[in-house]
Order: structure tokens, then C-alpha cells, then sequence
């Protein structure tokens, strides 16, 4: 059996008709009896790089003995032309966190997986400071356990104050290696001391590396910064009534390989 924290995380792999896209990072978030996929906005309908696509599919354990055994959960981004997932908004604007629920009846039999719980979402309190150890479970690259289909850990460090909103926006920053692939991957903090199962603090969710635009190529280095969207906002797109996106489903042109932003 894996560790548990492996098991809260899925690979999402988009697609538009039969054309496959791209390749990011879910993981599981309960909510009494609802269960939510829980990735970047950009990761189901990104217009700056005019990626519009209409279905994801999930990589689901089926068997808590035996990992490599696997089902493929797919589901459509759209029902009778509206969106089905739903997403942030806060006073400054969208929140690149989107959300589809999942039917319990359509997860496969046996399904093994653990979700984070509104208990695990951390509070804005001084005991978490700045250049605080972080893990961010994802697929960056695409890389993963490709037998037993489990995602790997990167390090980081909290980067920017938490609880203060980064220049106004409803994230903070984290200092680590991340790449193409972690948009969706949720970022932890271990509960220091915790005898719990399951002793995971959620913080936020990865979404992109940041750059200074007029950086020298040559001779400067990547700053090796990213934004990550805080996860409180989990507690508002996950309760009853909350509106689904109103994001259209984009052109209707043969379908692109454009990335979403990198992260």
C-alpha cells in the first residue's frame, strides 16, 4: 500500500474529440458525502494559449494490494454546451482553481483513493513562516511511476508571506524546481509532531512558474519561483449553489497542441 499522500493526487490527461492534448495534475478533495477533482483553471479552458478542451480523463487505483492495477475515469467538460466544472473568483479576480465533482457511482469498484478534507485546509496563523518545508505531489513532465502509476514529490519552500496575498492576488509564492505538468498539484505542509494517519496540511494548489519579463536570457537565470492559489477558496466553489464556470467551449476549429501556461 502507498502512503497515503501519493494516493490523494491523479494524473489528468486533456483532450478535444480524439486529439490528446495535454498532460497535468488532479488531486481529490471531499467534502461530506461529494467528492471534487481539484486542478488549475487553465488546465480545462486556457484562452491566452487557446487551449479549449471538451473531455479529461483520471487514472484511478482499483486495487489497494496491488497498485499497477488501474481504470481510466473520463469525463466531459460540457453538458448541452455549459461547462460542467466550477472555479475561483476573488476580489481581484478569476483564481486559476477549477473543480468538477465526481459522481461516486461512476468511480470503478474497489476505487483506492484518499482526499484532503475542509480539517486539512491550513489556516492563516503565524506558525507557518516564511521558508517553511513544502511538498508538492504532481506529474512535472509527465514523469511518474509508470508501473504503479503514482506521482512523484518535489521540495519547496514557502517564499512570500503566507496569508498575505502576493501584489493583491489570491496566492503566495513557493521557492522550488517545478515544471510543465504540476498545474493542479496540491501543495502540503507535514502537521510537525502529528500522530494522525494522515498528518497533511493543504495550503494551496501549484499553477506556474513566474519570470521577470525583461530578464536577460544569457546571462540571468529563471528566478525558480511559483504561484500557488490558496486552497481556502475550496470552501466556496465546493458548497451548495455555487455557480459552474460560464467558460465556452472556444473555437470549434480542428483541435491544437497548445500548452497551458507553464507550470
Amino acid at each position: 500500500m502507498a502512503e497515503p499522500l501519493l494516493l490523494t493526487t491523479t494524473r489528468v490527461s486533456t483532450f478535444r474529440g480524439r486529439q490528446s492534448l495535454t498532460a497535468a495534475t488532479a488531486f481529490f478533495f471531499a467534502r461530506e458525502e461529494r467528492i471534487f477533482a481539484v486542478t488549475s483553471r487553465h488546465v480545462l479552458h486556457d484562452e491566452p494559449s487557446g487551449h479549449f478542451p471538451d473531455r479529461i480523463e483520471l487514472v484511478l487505483h482499483v486495487d489497494a494490494s496491488n497498485l499497477t492495477r488501474t481504470a481510466v475515469l473520463s469525463i466531459l467538460l460540457y453538458r448541452d454546451g455549459s461547462a460542467v466544472w466550477r472555479q475561483g473568483r476573488d476580489s481581484a479576480g478569476p483564481v486559476d482553481i477549477a473543480v468538477i465533482e465526481l459522481d461516486r457511482k461512476s468511480l470503478p469498484p474497489g476505487v483506492v483513493l484518499r482526499a484532503f478534507e475542509p480539517q486539512h485546509i491550513q489556516a492563516f496563523t503565524s506558525e507557518v513562516e516564511v521558508g517553511a518545508s513544502l511538498r508538492v505531489v504532481g506529474f512535472p513532465l509527465g514523469f511518474y511511476d509508470t508501473l504503479h502509476h503514482l506521482p512523484v514529490v518535489r521540495h519547496a519552500i514557502i517564499a512570500s508571506s503566507f496569508g498575505v496575498r502576493f501584489q493583491g492576488q489570491g496566492y503566495f509564492l513557493t521557492d522550488g524546481r517545478m515544471h510543465r505538468g504540476s498545474s493542479g498539484a496540491p501543495v502540503v505542509m507535514r502537521s510537525e509532531g502529528s500522530e494522525a494517519a494522515f498528518p497533511w496540511r493543504l495550503l494551496g494548489v501549484h499553477a506556474a512558474r513566474l519570470d521577470m519579463g525583461d530578464r536577460d536570457t544569457v546571462n540571468d537565470e529563471t528566478l525558480g519561483l511559483n504561484c500557488t492559489w490558496y486552497a481556502d477558496i475550496l470552501m466556496t466553489i465546493t458548497q451548495d449553489g455555487a455557480p459552474l464556470s460560464e467558460a465556452e467551449m472556444g473555437p470549434r476549429a480542428a483541435p491544437n497542441r497548445a500548452a497551458p501556461k507553464p507550470a
